[in-house]
C-alpha cells in the first residue's frame, strides 16, 4: 500500500512534502537524488523495495526537499539552511526528538548538515556513496549537460540522467529523468546548480559528533572510494564499510549487505538502550497513563478490524515517544498505555510529545473525508481507508510515588499501589488533548519551563483525601 502523504510547514513558511512507513525507532531518509519525488520513487520498484526493506524493523520517513517532488517549490538564500529548515519542519512535526538520519547519493550532505547543527537530535548517521554537491555540479558530464537545460529541457534530464548512472544505464536513467522532469523545473535546475556550487561540506565533518557509518561500493566509478575513506577520516566517531559492487544505487548487487551494515550499526544503540538497568524495586517513579477518548463508540462506529487500525496509531505514537524520553512501557490496555518514567521531567516531556504528535496527525486528516467505500486506495494525501480520516483525542495522566514492582502471571513487570491508582484516576479525569498531574509532579519539576493552570483540589474515586491537580498547558 502507498505510503500517505502529508505536509509539514517550515519556520520560513514552505510546505514540505513527507510520509512514514512501518513503526519503531525513527530512521528519517534524506532525499537520494537533487529532485527526488516521494510519490515517483514508491512507484519505481527497486526504490520502493529499498524503502519497504528499511521499515521492516523501524519507522521509516521520507521527505521532497522544498525545490522538488510534490514540496513546495520555493529556493532562495542559503542552500545549507534551506535543507536543515525543511528536515526540521519534518521531525518536528512528527514530534522525534531523537532519531537516526541516512543521507545517500548527492543529498547526502543535509544529513551531515543536519547531524553538524543538531547533535542532540542524531543518534546515529549513515551516509551511502555520498559526494559533496560542489563536487557533483563542478562534473565535465554535468557542466556539459547543464548547457541543454533552456535549449532542450527532455534531452537535458536524459543526458543528466544517464551522466550520473552511466551511459549503458537504460530503464534506470529513463526513470530517472523522467522523475527529474516531473519533479523539477529548468529555473529550479540553474538555481540549485548556483546554489551546490558554493556547499563547502569540509568544515562540518568535524562538528559532527553522533556515531556515523560511512557506506561505500569498492568498484563504484564516482565518487571513488578515495571519498568515502576521506570523509570517515574526518568525522570523529565514524567507521567505513567497503562493499563490493560497481552501483551507485543501494538496492542494485547485493542489498542485502547493505541491510547487514545499517542494521548491525543501528542495533547498537538498541542493545543499549534495551540493556539499561531497571528500577530497582520500590523506587521513586513518575506513572503515566494515556486513554483514547470515546474508544467505545469508535470501535462500535467503525467496527473491529477498522476501529484497530486506529488504536495501532495511537500504540506507535506512544510508543516512539515513550522509547525518545526513556519511558518504559509497563503494559497496555487496548486503548491506553501505563508507562513509568525515572525523572518527571521527562514524563512531562513524554506528555508533551505525545499530544503534539496526536494534534499533528489529526491535523494532516482530511477536513471532510470521503466515506470509506468511496476512496480511491493509496491515493497521495487521501489515505488508504475510511480510518484515515479518523481523529485521536487522547488523555495522559501523570503522578509519582514509590509503586510496587511485581512480575504479573506471564512473568512481565508490572506496577501497582497508591501511585499508580492515582494517577489512572487523575487520567481518567482528563478531556481528549489534555495532560492532567498531580501537585508532587508539578513540584518535581518546578522551574524547568512547563506552565501549568491549577484545576484545584479534586477528590478521587477511592480515595479519603482530595489531591490538587494541574493542567499540563502544552500548545505555543
Amino acid at each position: 500500500m502507498e505510503p500517505r502523504i502529508q505536509y509539514a510547514k517550515t519556520a520560513d513558511g514552505v510546505s514540505i512534502a513527507f510520509w512514514t512507513l512501518g513503526e519503531g525507532r525513527p530512521l528519517v531518509h534524506v532525499s537520494p537524488f537533487p529532485f527526488g519525488h516521494i510519490q515517483m520513487e514508491w512507484q519505481w520498484p527497486g526504490w520502493r523495495s529499498w524503502y519497504q526493506r528499511l521499515a521492516d524493523k523501524r519507522m521509516l520517513v521520507r521527505y521532497d526537499n522544498r525545490w522538488a517532488g510534490l514540496s513546495e517549490r520555493k529556493l532562495s538564500g542559503s542552500l545549507l539552511d534551506a535543507v536543515v529548515l525543511d528536515l526540521d519542519a519534518v521531525v518536528d512535526h512528527l514530534a522525534l526528538e531523537r532519531f537516526a538520519l541516512l543521507g545517500p547519493l548527492e543529498m547526502g550532505p543535509t544529513a551531515i548538515a543536519y547531524a553538524a547543527r543538531h547533535p542532540e537530535r542524531v543518534s546515529h548517521l549513515v551516509l551511502w556513496c555520498l559526494q559533496g554537491p560542489s563536487e557533483f555540479v563542478r562534473l565535465p558530464q554535468l557542466q556539459a549537460s547543464l548547457r541543454l537545460v533552456d535549449a532542450d529541457w527532455e534531452l537535458f534530464t536524459e543526458t543528466m540522467a544517464h551522466a550520473m548512472l552511466g551511459w549503458a544505464a537504460g530503464d534506470e536513467a529513463r526513470r530517472l529523468a523522467a522523475l527529474t522532469r516531473e519533479s523539477a523545473t529548468a529555473e529550479a535546475i540553474q538555481a540549485l546548480a548556483a546554489a551546490a556550487a558554493g556547499f563547502d561540506l569540509t568544515p562540518l565533518l568535524p562538528e559532527v559528533k553522533s556515531p556515523t557509518l560511512v557506506l561505500h561500493r569498492r568498484q563504484v566509478d564516482w565518487p571513488k572510494v578515495d571519498v568515502a575513506r576521506g570523509l570517515a577520516s574526518r568525522i570523529p566517531n565514524a567507521r567505513l564499510v567497503l562493499l563490493e559492487g560497481a552501483s551507485r544505487f543501494p538496492y542494485q548487487e547485493d542489498m542485502e549487505a547493505v541491510f547487514d551494515a545499517i542494521d548491525e550499526f543501528l542495533a547498537e544503540g538498541e542493545e543499549a538502550a534495551a540493556t539499561a538497568a531497571p528500577p530497582e524495586v520500590g523506587a521513586f517513579r513518575t506513572v503515566l497513563f494515556t486513554d483514547i477518548e470515546g474508544s467505545t463508540a469508535m470501535t462500535q462506529r467503525l467496527g473491529d478490524a477498522k476501529a484497530r487500525e486506529v488504536l495501532r496509531e495511537h500504540e506507535r505514537i506512544t510508543r516512539d515517544c515513550l522509547r525518545t524520553h526513556g519511558g518504559s512501557e509497563v503494559k497496555t490496555m487496548g486503548d491506553g498505555f501505563m508507562a513509568s518514567f525515572g525523572s518527571a521531567t521527562k514524563a512531562l516531556e513524554c506528555a508533551v510529545a505525545m499530544q503534539r504528535a496526536f494534534e499533528a496527525r489529526n491535523a494532516s486528516l482530511p477536513a471532510h473525508p470521503e466515506p470509506a467505500e468511496g476512496r480511491v486506495e493509496g491515493r497521495a494525501g487521501g489515505g488508504a481507508s475510511g480510518t484515515a480520516s479518523e481523529p485521536l483525542h487522547v488523555r495522559i495522566g501523570l503522578n509519582a510515588g514509590e509503586p510496587i514492582a511485581e512480575d504479573d502471571p506471564d512473568g512481565r513487570g508490572d506496577l501497582f499501589g497508591t501511585a499508580v491508582i492515582r494517577a489512572a484516576r487523575i487520567a481518567a479525569m482528563a478531556q481528549g488533548g489534555e495532560i492532567l498531574v498531580a501537585n508532587v509532579v508539578r513540584e518535581l519539576a518546578e522551574g524547568k519551563g512547563f506552565l501549568f493552570g491549577d484545576r484545584g483540589e479534586i477528590a478521587l474515586r477511592g480515595f479519603d483525601d482530595p489531591v490538587r491537580v494541574y493542567e499540563v498547558r502544552w500548545t505555543p
